[in-house]
């Protein structure tokens, strides 16, 4: 699932730059930042861009 992020610019993510989910864990998103680390963020902050949560579920079984 790809995600388009919605919030302020941060130095580890960028506004309006597309990512992958790499997995969802408690309902929040675990995406590789800019600083090639991966990290938690909360789904509000993103806008799905293609594919579903059910496309990162099928992946991880």
């Amino acid at each position: 699932m790809k995600v388009k992020y919605i919030a302020r610019d941060t130095p580890a993510i960028e506004k309006d730059k597309a990512y992958e989910v790499l997995s969802i864990e408690k309902g929040w998103y675990r995406i590789m930042t800019e600083l090639d680390e991966s990290y938690l963020f909360p789904p509000e902050v993103f806008e799905v861009v293609e594919g579903s949560e059910a496309d990162v579920k099928k992946r991880k079984d």
